[in-house]
């Protein structure tokens, strides 16, 4: 190995390789989108039987969401490759975030209902993996279960809710559901279905009570937090639900859910926000806020709203994920991420704290940054939907913790006195952590001096969340004055909750009831709860006793198939008693015969001829039925299980007889007795009323049509059983081959005994 060889910049190089992919498809989005109109529609069909396409259309609101996605994920990229440099199995981090690209882009561009949901589930399975990654320690184990059984079971729901919306719409494409949706207003079951939606949404963009599981997830990498918990995925609830307004925007059940959410889910976060000492986590109790907001101006009247929605999903995405890198830095470069232990940074890492104060100014919404004109048009939303009071103090309380999570991170952090620990041996990062957290910083900055410049992206996904909106823009929204007094309000308040941080950390501290009763606890009591009815049920029902297991599996498909009866009671047909065929009554006489004889006989022997005389009398119903082929199949398995079973059984103790080898011991159990007759009974009842079916002849018809034409044969059954049912007669050849080869033995046996024989 030269002396010159630094494995450590060898691992930047191949990490920064995995950036092509991000950064290309960046590049060929924003060249489609200014020389393409929108929208895009590609459609290809998948499952037709199930109106299961392969769907997508791309209109403003989604080229937002692809440019946030692979935009931000190029920079995420960038900076996961010094990262993770010298971090074992580091190359997982970058192959995993690519597929979360990927599935990510065929959320936000998935135009079918089922689609939508299979990417909506690979984004949670592959967050569970990135969450895990440290999988050694227990802390990131329990994190990432906690994020899958979360968002993944609020995928259930939100599947539950895509169908019944299915179902009453007649259609699994997302736009044509949307323009049929006035027509579901007065379906009874529409509350239900936009219910089970919310739970998705909720638990995917971590709104309350599902909201706690995004700042444990900061176990993760910080190139994973700043990608999956900040900038894209969190996003994907609030992108469902701005997906879905122009639906229903106008019931007043939807308004009033996601307002009500959305604003105790801000509130929410921004007061545990202040119980936090951990940067990283300080930042996810932020986004928790930022997040409800967004739900609460999706529910929110009026035509300024979906531009709000807009403007802040992109800010947002620049300042925070600018600020996570920030952390990682501190975290690389100080050792630490405790505010606690973190003052005067900017001796050691100028540049970041460059990127850190830009991003802050952002996210505080100071003038010339990209989070004053979100911040303006929000505050013009609010005005025009008529906010009721508590709301309106809820987002006075939300601002000022902005303010203050602001200037933690930019201030506090970076200036002051030196707290470092002297033994952290602080410094600035490499440059490929500097580019990302710089570059976002100044687009921020950008944007903010000159809001037209992203006027165009904006209003596009203004006006897929609103096609009424028309041509409101951003810049004409765009007026700093009555922003200001709200900025001043925020600021003053602001600057009171930060100068008093640590007063109001130890007061919340003392609030233990929170973690008592909040719902994270639930969610452990659940999860104990679980644990004690796995033990339980382990105990009573996975004992090892193949009786019982027999027993509870008939008891359930009886009642299943019972229940089943009891829903379509009103719609049975009974057959007729005329015509029954005397071969067919006899052969049902055998097979009750050998029943009977198999539960009363002693005799091992007798057993298996009573057994046999069960599928005897099976086989003889087949024949009478009109299924010869069945009928010789069952003939020949019979006649060789009895032969196996007469000439094993009487070597099982060393040459006994028959009846004396096993010996029956026969006790009536009144449970056994009690399921065995209600299972003969349902079976009986299910028999009788297939039979009372009238018979459809287009099967029939089918194979009579379709026999010379397609397998140039007159003997219609013969066609069927060599062409139509090909799969099925080379299964039951199968079947005699697997019996000959269980006869085999005994051929052997009796070969050798011949032999033997003098």
């Amino acid at each position: 190995m030269s002396a010159d060889f630094d494995p450590a910049a060898a691992g930047v190089g191949r990490l920064l390789a995995y950036a092509a992919l991000p950064l290309a498809m960046f590049l060929a989005l924003a060249t489609a989108l200014a020389s393409i109109p929108l929208p895009w529609i590609l459609h290809w069909s998948w499952v037709p039987s199930l109106g299961v396409d392969l769907a997508f259309h791309v209109d403003g609101l989604a080229a937002q969401m692809l440019l946030l996605i692979c935009g931000v994920g190029s920079l995420v990229f960038i900076y996961a490759a010094g990262y993770l440099a010298g971090t074992p199995r580091a190359e997982r981090v970058p192959v995993l975030l690519s597929l979360f690209l990927l599935a990510m882009i065929g959320a936000v561009t998935a135009d079918n209902l089922l689609l939508l949901f299979v990417f909506w589930e690979m984004t949670s399975v592959l967050s569970f993996l990135l969450v895990g990654f440290s999988h050694e320690q227990e802390a990131s184990r329990k994190s990432a279960q906690q994020a899958l059984l979360v968002t993944g079971g609020g995928g259930l729901f939100l599947l539950a809710g895509f169908l019944l919306l299915g179902d009453m719409a007649g259609t699994l494409s997302l736009r044509e559901l949307i323009a049929m949706a006035p027509r579901l207003v007065d379906e009874p079951l529409l509350p239900l279905a936009l219910s089970l939606v919310f739970v998705g949404a909720f638990t995917k963009s971590a709104q309350f009570p599902f909201h706690f599981w995004l700042p444990n997830a900061m176990a993760a990498p910080t190139p994973v937090s700043a990608y999956l918990h900040s900038a894209t995925m969190v996003k994907l609830g609030i992108y469902l639900l701005a997906r879905l307004d122009p639906a229903f925007g106008q019931l007043l059940f939807w308004d009033l859910v996601l307002i009500a959410a959305g604003s105790i889910t801000a509130l929410w976060g921004a007061l545990h926000a202040l119980r936090e000492r951990d940067l990283k986590r300080i930042l996810a109790w932020s986004t928790v806020s930022s997040l409800g907001t967004l739900t609460m101006l999706v529910g929110l009247p009026g035509a300024t709203a979906p531009l709000a929605v807009a403007a802040l999903l992109f800010s947002h995405a620049l300042y925070k994920a600018t600020l996570f890198f920030v952390v990682g830095n501190l975290d690389h470069g100080a050792g630490t991420r405790s505010i606690d232990h973190l003052s005067g940074m900017r001796r050691y890492m100028p540049w970041t704290a460059a990127a850190a104060a830009l991003a802050a100014m952002s996210m505080a919404g100071l003038p010339l940054s990209m989070g004053f004109v979100a911040k303006e048009v929000i505050a013009g939303a609010k005005v025009e939907a008529d906010l009721l009071a508590v709301v309106g103090y809820a987002a006075v309380i939300v601002g000022a913790v902005s303010v203050a999570v602001a200037a933690t991170a930019a201030v506090h952090v970076f200036w002051g006195r030196d707290t470092c620990p002297r033994d952290a041996d602080p410094h600035e990062a490499q440059w490929t952590m500097l580019l990302p957290p710089l570059a976002l910083a100044a687009l921020g900055l950008l944007f903010g001096i000159m809001p037209a410049t992203v006027d165009p992206l904006l209003a596009e996904a203004a006006r897929a969340m609103a096609p009424e909106l028309g041509g409101l823009m951003v810049e004409s929204a765009y007026d700093g004055g009555p922003v200001l007094g709200a900025l001043a309000l925020s600021l003053v308040f602001g600057g009171f909750v930060y100068a008093f941080w640590d007063r109001l950390h130890a007061a919340l501290e003392r609030m233990s009831w929170i973690d008592s009763f909040g719902p994270a606890a639930w969610y452990q009591r659940k999860l104990q709860a679980l644990g004690q009815i796995s033990a339980w049920h382990t105990q009573r029902l996975q004992h090892g006793l193949l009786d019982r297991y027999l027993l509870v599996l008939i008891a359930t498909v009886t009642a299943a198939a019972l229940l089943a009866l009891s829903f379509a009671a009103e719609r049975w047909l009974w057959p007729a008693t005329q015509g029954i065929n005397p071969p067919l009554l006899a052969a049902g006489a055998i097979v009750v015969a050998g029943a009977l004889a198999a539960l009363w006989v002693r005799d091992r022997f007798v057993l298996l001829l009573a057994s046999g005389l069960v599928g005897y009398g099976c086989a003889a119903l087949f024949l009478f039925a009109g299924a010869p082929d069945l009928a010789f199949t069952q003939f020949a398995v019979e006649t060789v299980f009895v032969v196996v079973a007469a000439a094993v059984l009487p070597e099982i103790r060393g040459g006994a007889t028959l009846a004396h080898a096993l010996p029956i011991q026969r006790r009536v159990e009144p449970l056994k007795l009690l399921v065995s007759i209600a299972f003969g009974c349902a079976l009986t009842l299910y028999l009788l009323l297939a039979a009372g079916q009238p018979l459809d002849p287009a099967l029939s018809e089918f194979f009579g049509a379709r026999s010379v034409p397609a397998a140039h044969g007159h003997n219609v059954v013969n066609v069927i059983i060599v062409d139509f049912r090909a799969l099925d007669t080379l299964g039951e050849i199968a079947v005699l081959a697997f019996a000959l080869l269980a006869a085999a033995p005994l051929f052997k046996l009796a070969r050798q005994r011949r032999r033997e024989t003098p």
